[in-house]
């Protein structure tokens, strides 16, 4: 029999969405939290946690974890991936829809969705696909993927060539008050580059991917969206110049908002190093301006969140020359902690942090992550001041590889809740 009621003792509730940071029980009955404090009349607890020296916060909401099904499981799985999630205090995750084949049909959001709620973990969020195919040429039928269950559309990493196939989708998303996700870059100033080009890349004699691809890529995004009102969300900025972008657009009251991945927050193209493809990503790390830039956009509010990125990659897809690796890193389990690391050394309050990966995030897909009577009992437990070392044995994810590997990072999950499930503990 499932257990309904549970007590959460002793904790240190950190409620991004109000602001608060204070020793106090939760609650929680069916799902939801039902007292904050005090115990509503006649609750008795069938389940008792002693939250004694440990944050309790809403369960973190992920914008963009790649968990490779369909099509690319010799990657990871579902399974694998979803249990990585939890165990990072990863509640909601949105998947891309860069499978094999793309979320461009609503029978593949059907059954990636029927998948993941039979794993009962986190919860997963499909991102439709844009175009067919994700070719560029033929937009999808947004509204039934939206009935299926997408919470937008995106093209992945696959930029559209054709800037009047982006028009006639904007407009048709702005007709339905539908969200795009996109990645601001214009490929034809990419080519074959694999790093930022810049002083460092030269030395190496690596191609390099200027700014420009970024900020040519929102400038029409920008221009497109006053034509059009549809709202778009920019994801995984890379640059300095793009952030003040943004920022400019913000001020013009454009619908508009964004997020970085965690890795560009932390790590700068000079950290390659002698062409460690652990490095390799997509957009590249830039240099130590633009990353300065960055985490000050995420101080005054220009970035609105933080998501890992999470990308498998198995180790044949890395142990190759830089230029021939695969892009990306495993992310899921490093979001709390290098989002803490940036607050240590960012100055930033706790539930100002947290914010950029619950509550804020959370709104985009609709709901409430906070710590009030009502709300979703999706939580996580973590100890601010347990240090592991992050290594392929300590990772859940299928995906070892990381530029974090040997790092010592602060911050542990000990309990993770979904609908007032327990669902990690450590």
């Amino acid at each position: 029999m499932a257990i309904k009621n549970i007590a959460i003792l002793n904790g240190r509730l950190v409620d991004p969405l109000a602001g608060t940071d204070r020793l106090a029980d939760l609650f929680l009955s069916e799902g939801r939290i039902v007292g904050v404090g005090q115990a509503p009349a006649g609750f008795v607890a069938e389940d008792t946690l002693d939250a004694s020296g440990l944050v309790v916060c809403p369960g973190l909401v992920d914008l963009a974890a790649r968990l490779r099904e369909p099509g690319f499981e010799y990657k990871a799985t579902l399974p694998t991936e979803m249990a990585a999630a939890v165990a990072g205090g990863v509640t909601s995750i949105v998947c891309p829809p860069d499978t094999d084949p793309p979320l461009d049909e609503p029978g593949l959001v059907t059954m990636l969705r029927q998948r993941a709620k039979a794993h009962d973990l986190a919860r997963l969020y499909p991102v439709g696909a844009l175009t067919a195919g994700l070719k560029g040429r033929e937009i999808t039928e947004m509204a039934q993927l939206r009935e299926a269950g997408c919470v937008a559309f995106s093209q992945g990493d696959v930029p559209i060539a054709d800037l009047q196939v982006l028009y006639r989708a904007m407009q048709y998303a702005a007709t339905f008050d539908f969200s795009l996700r996109l990645r601001p870059e214009e490929a034809s100033l990419v080519n074959d580059g694999v790093a930022h080009d810049g002083e460092y890349a030269s030395r190496l004699g690596l191609t390099g991917i200027p700014v420009v691809a970024e900020t040519i890529a929102i400038a029409q995004i920008v221009q497109l969206m006053h034509a059009t009102g549809c709202r778009v969300h920019l994801a995984r900025l890379s640059s300095g110049e793009g952030v003040a972008m943004v920022r400019a657009a913000k001020r013009d009251g454009l619908p508009l908002t964004c997020d970085v991945d965690i890795n560009h927050i932390h790590l700068t193209d000079v950290d390659i190093g002698y062409f460690n493809s652990q490095y390799r990503f997509d957009p590249p790390l830039r240099s130590g301006r633009d990353r300065d830039a960055i985490v000050a956009g995420l101080v005054d509010g220009t970035i609105d969140a933080i998501c890992s990125d999470h990308s498998p990659v198995d180790d044949d897809g890395k142990l190759v020359p830089f230029a021939e690796a695969e892009r990306g890193a495993t992310g899921l389990e490093l979001l709390l902690p290098l989002t803490l690391a940036w607050a240590e050394r960012a100055g930033v309050a706790l539930p100002q942090a947290l914010a950029k990966v619950t509550c804020v995030p959370a709104t985009f897909l609709g709901f409430q992550a906070g710590l009030a009577v009502g709300n979703r009992a999706d939580l996580t437990l973590f100890d601010p001041e347990a240090t592991w070392r992050v290594t392929p044995e300590t990772l859940r994810s299928q995906g070892k590889n990381t530029p974090f590997l040997g790092h010592e990072l602060k911050g542990r999950v000990r309990h993770t809740l979904v609908k007032g499930k327990r669902v990690f503990s450590a």
